[in-house]
């Protein structure tokens, strides 16, 4: 376990672990090491469960995104052909009711995010794990990629467009999260 510790403009004492495990520890600027460490110490406890907890966390993250292997071109083909089967007629359905088509439309194995959109050159792109969801959380996906087309930021405008477009997004992406969690 490695403890990284970072001085800062800040009132007091604060740690979080990330995703590997180590723990970052961040300090008010000028408070001495050894007040450090003893906070270190006096939390050793919450330190060993929360990295039990994360360590948990990561690997039903793992497990989930193993369900479908892409470890081969012929593995990514195949799952981006499935994908867009699914996710063609979704997106023609719903440029025809908002009035938007995207320029181009790809399909990669992303992890970080389920889908992009590139304002620029009006490019979508959506993640071949998708695949892994339910397909009215695909939809929401979908929605909101192309929701991304009329508003490129989260901003109450972006809301009030996928509430008229897909009224139920919240709960899709409620259940989202929770699948993709392994609950």
């Amino acid at each position: 376990m490695a403890i990284l510790l970072t001085y800062r403009r800040t009132r007091r004492l604060s740690m979080h672990i990330v995703k590997n495990g180590d723990v970052h520890v961040s300090a008010p600027i000028g408070m001495p090491k050894s007040d450090v460490e003893k906070f270190i110490n006096q939390h050793h406890d919450w330190i060993i469960e929360a990295r039990r907890k994360t360590a948990e966390r990561q690997r039903l993250r793992t497990d989930f995104y193993n369900q479908l292997p892409l470890t081969t071109r012929a593995q990514k083909d195949d799952a981006a052909k499935r994908l867009a089967a699914l996710v063609e007629p979704m997106i023609e359905r719903y440029t025809k009711v908002m009035g938007v088509r995207p320029s181009t439309v790809n399909y990669k194995p992303m992890i970080s995010r389920w889908g992009m959109c590139k304002m620029k050159d009006r490019c979508v792109c959506y993640s071949t794990y998708l695949l892994l969801l339910p397909d009215w959380c695909v939809e929401h996906v979908v929605v909101h990629e192309l929701c991304h087309l009329l508003e490129p930021s989260h901003n109450s405008r972006f809301h009030a467009l996928m509430d008229k477009y897909f009224p139920k997004w919240r709960e899709a992406r409620r259940e989202t999260r929770r699948v993709a969690k392994g609950g």
